[in-house]
């Protein structure tokens, strides 16, 4: 028997107009957290849907959520409303998005529509404050450090069995410097740390997506939701097609004062920014496939890396860590997950 799922009915069978309500599953992500559908009966109108998340609060904290998402809401953020709460349970209800994800909705002819919206919108978003209740956390060097460690400590040397010797590892210290250096010399905004298209939804009526899974928003480097959101882990893009959209979002955040940078300036701090995040994206898919069982990430890893070998294959200063790269790490990807997509592949 799945307690949570009975304290959770439970819970909303006491809000009005709930008192019927038979959750729904509708998705998990790659945390800990679950969301079911429930439906809000009115005598002589339609049934409403919300959704309700279940985040057990021995691994999730729901305070940040609940933080953000009533102050983004008020700064005209596209986030769910909160209908009610139980903090000390994890259960929260919200405004329901939907389940059209920006991911599947990509076909070409709506693509350009789409990523422009979602451009504006991360501007906006890089112009908001901090809670009141909750400073958002700076993306500062511990955390960046902690995070491009988990590419050897996962995907190296737990799932691709790699042994690292000291002059491998004396490498990516060198590069790991180099990475953090250029992400703490941007100018700082407001990050909503995980944007992509799998945290988008294509609202019905709205020209604006709906913004979703945005609990780990710090302030932090300027150009880090913009590479999340054009060099996804999850679709690819051809380069011509991400340089447009990457002058597109820069010259939106000059205007709105996010940074003062040329272009030149700017899609050097992307490119390094990408290596970062990709560092770490690497290594979470490892993790969520060894420790948590979800395995389907591993799918996701061959493009994910193939973003960290075309960036470093521009950087004169990342040869070494280009070449060995390609000559140490691609081929155990290839043999144990999968193909390495090529450069200038179009959706993959």
């Amino acid at each position: 028997m799945d307690i949570r799922l009975q304290r959770l009915t439970e819970w909303v069978r006491h809000i009005p107009g709930f008192e019927t309500a038979s959750p729904e599953p509708v998705s998990g992500d790659a945390s800990f957290r679950r969301y079911f559908r429930v439906w809000q009966s009115t005598t002589g109108k339609a049934p409403v849907p919300f959704i309700v998340m279940d985040a057990p609060p021995e691994h999730e904290d729901c305070q940040p959520f609940v933080a953000i998402a009533r102050h983004w809401r008020q700064q005209d953020i596209m986030v769910p409303a909160i209908a009610d709460e139980d903090l000390a349970q994890g259960f929260l209800l919200l405004e329901d998005f939907g389940d059209q994800l920006m991911l599947p909705a990509l076909a070409q002819t709506n693509a350009e529509t789409l990523y422009r919206q979602a451009l504006d919108e991360l501007v906006r978003i890089g112009q908001v404050s901090s809670p009141g209740n909750y400073p958002l956390p700076p993306y500062d060097e511990a955390l960046l450090d902690r995070e491009m460690a988990l590419f050897p400590d996962w995907l190296l040397e737990q799932h691709l069995q790699l042994t690292l010797s000291n002059q491998e590892r004396a490498l990516l210290d060198t590069t790991f410097a180099l990475l953090k250096e250029s992400a703490l010399a941007q100018p700082e905004v407001t990050v909503h740390r995980d944007y992509h298209s799998r945290n988008l939804l294509v609202l019905a009526g709205s020209a604006r997506p709906g913004v979703i899974d945005f609990q780990d928003a710090v302030r932090g480097p300027v150009t880090y939701d913009v590479v999340s959101l054009l060099k996804d882990c999850y679709v690819r893009w051809p380069e011509h097609q991400i340089a447009d959209w990457l002058e597109y979002f820069r010259t939106a955040g000059l205007a709105a004062g996010l940074h003062r940078a040329d272009p030149d300036t700017f899609r050097q701090w992307f490119e390094l920014m990408g290596m970062q995040r990709h560092l770490k994206a690497a290594g979470i898919f490892a993790r969520l496939a060894i420790r948590d069982g979800k395995t389907g990430y591993l799918d996701d890893i061959p493009r994910t890396v193939s973003y960290l070998r075309d960036a470093s294959a521009r950087q004169p200063a990342l040869r070494h860590f280009h070449e060995w790269l390609c000559d140490r790490v691609l081929p155990a990807i290839e043999q144990r997950i999968g193909p390495v997509p090529g450069q200038e592949s179009s959706q993959q």
